[in-house]
């Protein structure tokens, strides 16, 4: 036998299998073989084992170490000559290296060496999750775990590009083929073997990854705006008896159906408390007076914020805090007094209030106890999603912050379930990594961290679509957490209601109109009358060819219009708040819907687009009502209703550089585009968000 060790280099996709004994990789590598039409690499040590035990009841020791990883070398490089694309080997000199060093405490220096230098494009680490088969070489069964860790400690010190496989047989087949797919592709767009298996185990999809990189290249078209919508063109204008009748007809139907209340609650309150950060961070106490810097930096937030400092709801904790650590505070300077207790406010070791989630810091001030955005939505759930005294509350939650929340609602839902004498049952979700997307720099190539990591940014509010899609309820209320009052609720609720109310009128119209369908009753005078509710009532256009269909074309037609999530949103006047609005828009099929569109779908460089964008007189305060199911009372598969063109391209900093990620169509913009879609105008007090800290100054979160 030849004592050569070198792995001869070639462009052939070569994949290995390494695991412990008895963990499928034979019978994996004989099936990708099949399954490409190529070779593969059998494990030599069997061979040349079992003919020493049947000579001599020979027992493998370390002096066969070297002949093994000479004679697997040998065959690897026997095999790749035949291949065709892919090579598959049974095993590699790593796991002859890891066997030497398990079973007789070390490995030779050579085999040790070339073990690393074999390069695969990746590696399938076999789980011991298949039962152990007993053979004459084989050693035992207990340890397995044991073997199992050191095997994969084992890749992951040497960096080596690899994927777990687990489950039975089939199951690793298919998993094993769709992953190899996916390196193919990588490979042929330029992506390392590393790279690969960091995408795949954080759960992206490497179709969305190359769908991501085409956008970053192509850009993504702007919303093409036709008019802003109205009052009464495109937007409800109702009177306050007829919000109260809404109100009624759903509190009469509310029993039916089951109720729930979603909450994007996801993310630090790291820009509520953004200027603040920027003073710490530019700051230096002493040698110039906070008035100076406000003149300096021109930051008429800091001088609100300070000027305001005692209305905050949290001032008497801070305060009372800062006199325990400050024993002389009463004596300092009016400077050191409020950098402190900014510092405060902010510190890791006190109230980092900049890195917990907005739902648990202090909002409002009562007579009896400080109120957090989590109370507040249990308070407004029980007042309007509730039926039969039970009440559903949903949150999208990071999970490093979910033991926050879950610490918050314990008591607070003992409290509020006695007092309203309602059940609530409260849920949570994550926004899944899998919609996440990479980073590219300015010139759209992958940006990598300074550990040569590819990073990785959530993918937006959009990403959420999923969590509602996964919710089992009939209708659902959204509102985000910083959307909260202090007083009012009733108001709050009666708007509430009566968007609920709407949505439950429309829905029963549609639905009676689709089990006609169904039902084939549907007569010329029935289609006129759809076709005209669906112009009046849901603004959705026919188009202008229609009447030159069939009977049966035309009932095809207003069935795929009228079968589609619903959706009614609240809009109040827009008073220069930053966000997005409702607007009539023309897809690229020429079809005129009402969307909600942000400032940043539109092209601002088109006079007449921003024209356009600025004669809107509405805004969207994110006070939806969805209804999820269809006629037949089966989930919509809402992921069916986006319009994945409206998605974002958004800039941020990573490590002090600029870098791009894609946001996917934003949960109430291009991710409900094909729901069939109602604007309500609703008063002003219902909205009020929190972006920054200083919004909690305003009227409707102060106590009155």
């Amino acid at each position: 036998m030849e004592k050569n060790l070198k792995q001869q280099k070639s462009t052939i996709i070569r994949i290995a299998l390494f695991g412990p004994e008895s963990t499928g990789k034979t019978t994996l590598a004989k099936q990708l073989a099949a399954h490409y039409k190529t070779e593969w690499v059998p494990e030599f040590a069997r061979d040349y084992l079992q003919q020493r035990w049947e000579e001599n009841q020979h027992i493998c020791d370390a002096s066969d170490m070297m002949p093994i990883a000479y004679g697997q070398t040998a065959l690897e490089n026997e095999k790749l000559a035949d291949a065709d694309t892919y090579l598959f080997c049974d095993t590699n000199l790593l796991v002859t290296k890891v066997f030497s060093e398990i079973y007789y405490g070390f490995c030779e220096p050579a085999l040790y060496d070339a073990a690393l230098k074999h390069d695969y494009d990746l590696i399938f680490l076999t789980n011991i999750d298949v039962p152990w088969e007993k053979d004459d070489i084989r050693d035992k069964a207990e340890g397995r775990e044991t073997v199992f860790s050191v095997f994969k400690q084992t890749l992951i010190d040497h960096n080596k590009p690899f994927v777990t496989l687990s489950g039975n047989k089939e199951q690793r087949l298919e998993n094993a083929v769709s992953i190899i797919n996916d390196l193919t592709l990588a490979k042929e767009k330029g992506f390392s073997s590393l790279d690969f298996v960091e995408i795949y185990n954080h759960g992206a999809a490497f179709g969305n990854i190359l769908k991501q990189l085409e956008i970053f290249e192509n850009g993504i078209a702007k919303s093409n705006l036709i008019s802003h919508a109205g009052l009464n063109n495109g937007i409800l204008d109702l009177s306050k008896t007829a919000f109260e009748e809404n109100a009624a007809f759903f509190d009469a139907e509310k029993s039916k159906f089951k109720l729930k209340k979603f909450v994007p609650a996801s993310g630090a309150a790291s820009r509520m408390f953004k200027f603040l950060t920027a003073f710490l961070n530019d700051f230096k106490i002493g040698e110039e007076t906070i008035n100076a810097y406000i003149n300096r930096k021109k930051d008429t937030e800091l001088a609100v914020f300070i000027v305001g400092m005692e209305k905050f709801p949290f001032f008497k904790a801070a305060d009372k805090k800062l006199r325990e650590i400050y024993l002389d505070f009463e004596s300092l300077d009016r400077d050191y007094k409020n950098y402190y207790f900014i510092k405060l406010l902010l510190s890791p070791d006190y109230f980092d209030f900049a890195n917990k989630p907005k739902a648990v810091l202090p909002f409002h001030e009562y007579v009896s106890h400080i109120a957090n955005p989590i109370e507040e939505h249990l308070n407004e759930c029980v007042h309007y999603a509730t039926a039969d005294e039970i009440s559903n509350l949903h949150f999208t939650v990071s999970e490093a912050h979910q033991h926050l929340f879950e610490n918050e609602c314990v008591p607070l839902k003992d409290k509020i379930e006695n007092e309203s004498g309602t059940r609530i049952n409260i849920q949570y979700s994550y926004q899944s990594k899998k919609t996440d997307s990479i980073t590219v720099d300015l010139k759209n190539k992958l940006f990598r961290d300074k550990k040569e990591k590819v990073v990785f940014r959530p993918g937006g509010h959009g990403a959420l679509i999923e969590n509602l899609n996964n919710l089992e309820a009939d209708i659902i209320f959204i509102k985000n957490i910083d959307n909260v009052i202090q007083n009012h609720i009733d108001e709050i609720t009666l708007y509430k209601k009566a968007l609920a109310g709407i949505l439950i009128k429309v829905q029963q119209k549609v639905f009676g109109y689709l089990n006609q369908i169904e039902q084939q009753e549907v007569k010329e005078a029935t289609i006129e009358e759809i076709v005209s509710f669906l112009k009046q009532q849901l603004n959705t256009e026919i188009s202008n060819d229609f009447n030159k269909f069939t009977p049966e074309n035309k009932i095809s037609k207003l069935k795929e219009l009228l079968d589609r999530p619903i959706r009614v949103c609240g809009m109040v006047k827009n008073e220069g708040e930053p966000g997005g609005g409702p607007f009539w828009v023309m897809n690229d099929k020429g079809v005129t819907s009402l969307q909600i569109v942000e400032t940043s779908q539109v092209d601002l460089t088109n006079k007449k687009q921003v024209e356009i964008f600025a004669k809107a007189t509405h805004f969207n305060p994110v006070d939806l009502v969805c209804g999820i199911r269809n006629y037949k009372n089966e989930k919509f598969d809402l992921q069916k209703f986006v319009d994945q063109k409206t998605g974002f391209i958004a800039e941020k900093s990573v490590d002090g550089k600029v870098v791009r990620n894609y946001e996917l169509p934003g949960l109430w913009n291009g991710s409900m585009a094909g729901w069939l879609t109602i604007f309500a105008a609703v008063p002003l007090i219902t909205f009020n968000p929190v972006k920054t800290v200083n919004d909690l100054l305003k009227p409707a979160h102060q106590p009155q």
